[in-house]
């Protein structure tokens, strides 16, 4: 027997605006960019000691909060035999990923465990059924099935369009501040969302159709930290400590905390 690993890549937001809201979600239109220098390591190792599902790592939250352990559930439920392969292999996690930080840590170990398995069980799932099955565990899962560099990505999430350009090289600086999701978007809903106008205001762009067709190095040439992300301003209000981490050229991914900016000279 030997051991199965993959990378579970981070992910910025190089925009981020919410539009609307559909049973009780946030509809958002984003440009997602997978972070190649920050990923958690998955691994699965036959030296599984108690002979019942085993996830090994350092996590935030209990194992039946955990994605990966979510993940599992939902693939148990249409392959049987992988219970009795999680008898004798452990899931061992090598957490590089921030928690609470924005950068989709929780979503992409998700993905990245149900990619490894349709792979090691021979499911042959197509990438939209494991999308599907993705996003019963969260919304930002099914960019990270696509394993795509960058992407469009609108609904609740569950619309990934690959947007292909050159590379380009990210600093990412997370304080020590865990953001909760859930209270940045009930925030935002509650004192910053203004049901009446779900079109992007910057008036940079005339629709979402002239800044989603910009690479994502003209985009942060053109925004500022609080015109790329609606959330920004509701993750300040909640926690104020991040402010004092701002600095010029700066952006911010997701719900916080996580602070980036093209890669130059200057270290964050």
């Amino acid at each position: 027997m030997k051991k199965l690993t993959i990378k579970s890549y981070a992910k910025i937001n190089i925009f981020l605006k919410i539009v609307g809201n559909k049973d009780g979600y946030h509809n958002i239109v984003s440009r997602f960019h997978k972070v190649k220098s920050l990923y958690d390591t998955i691994t699965f190792d036959p030296n599984n000691s108690t002979g019942e599902f085993e996830l090994i790592g350092d996590f935030s939250c209990d194992i039946k909060d955990n994605s990966i352990y979510k993940a599992f559930l939902i693939l148990r439920q249409s392959c049987p035999k992988i219970d009795a392969y999680f008898r004798v292999y452990s899931i061992k996690v090598e957490k590089n990923i921030p928690h609470s930080a924005g950068l989709g840590g929780g979503s992409s170990n998700a993905a990245a465990f149900l990619i490894l398995a349709n792979s090691l069980f021979d499911l042959n799932y197509s990438k939209s059924r494991l999308v599907r099955m993705g996003l019963k565990v969260g919304c930002d899962v099914p960019f990270f099935i696509y394993e795509y560099d960058s992407a469009n990505v609108s609904g609740v999430g569950e619309i990934v369009e690959e947007f292909r350009e050159d590379d380009f090289d990210i600093d990412v600086f997370t304080p020590d501040i865990k953001c909760s999701t859930k209270d940045v978007f009930e925030y935002f809903s509650r004192y910053f969302y203004d049901s009446l106008s779900d079109t992007f205001s910057d008036s940079l762009f005339d629709d979402y159709s002239s800044i989603l067709s910009l690479s994502s190095v003209d985009i942060l040439k053109r925004l500022d930290i609080n015109s790329a992300n609606d959330l920004y301003k509701s993750a300040m209000s909640l926690y104020p400590s991040l402010k004092k981490y701002y600095k010029k050229e700066l952006f911010f991914s997701g719900s916080g905390s996580s602070f980036f900016r093209l890669k130059s000279s200057k270290s964050l």
